[in-house]
């Protein structure tokens, strides 16, 4: 693509004929297109014409961004072969894998009730969901468990060599 003669090449050294726009794309979120065109003259006897396109009637159109695009797109492009951006990214991927899951595994795209407070009740009850079905399905710990410190009301037993009961009804006893 030279933008300064404005033309494009093909990879079999033909030029294009028009150069166009930049066009609005249908998506408002989009950004806007460059066209180029080749005539039939210079595409239909082409050896590798089935590489670049399907079409056999209507002419060849090349579409892509205007140049600050274009640049932007590159650098980006190349920063994003960095170990520092992998990293960073390697944060978000994980973000948008649970945001992702939320959305379309637990219908969190629509709340099922109305005011705020309601909906953040249900987003919480949600997470905890989420969270204890992500522990139930961990392996099973070999660790032998630590015993918890006692208690107060258990210490107090054992100052005055009273048994610990397993039950509260035989604590009278």
């Amino acid at each position: 693509m030279d933008y300064d003669r404005r033309e494009v090449t093909c990879p079999q050294g033909q030029v294009s004929q028009g150069w166009h726009g930049p066009y609005p794309t249908s998506s408002p979120t989009a950004a806007p297109l460059i066209v180029a065109r080749f005539i039939k003259s210079q595409y239909r006897p082409c050896p590798v014409r089935s590489r670049c396109t399907f079409t056999a009637d209507s002419a060849r159109t090349v579409g892509f961004p205007p140049r600050e695009l274009r640049d932007l797109q590159l650098r980006v492009r190349t920063e994003q072969q960095t170990p520092e951006w992998k990293t960073r990214y390697a944060v978000r991927s994980g973000v948008e894998c649970t945001v992702n899951e939320f959305a379309h595994g637990y219908g969190m795209r629509h709340c099922r009730y109305r005011g705020q407070g309601k909906a953040h009740v249900q987003h919480v009850l949600t997470a905890i969901a989420v969270n204890i079905e992500r522990l139930s399905g961990l392996p099973p710990t070999q660790e032998a468990l630590t015993p918890r410190r006692p208690t107060a009301f258990q210490n107090y037993l054992d100052q005055r060599e009273l048994p610990r009961s397993k039950s509260w009804r035989t604590l009278g006893t």
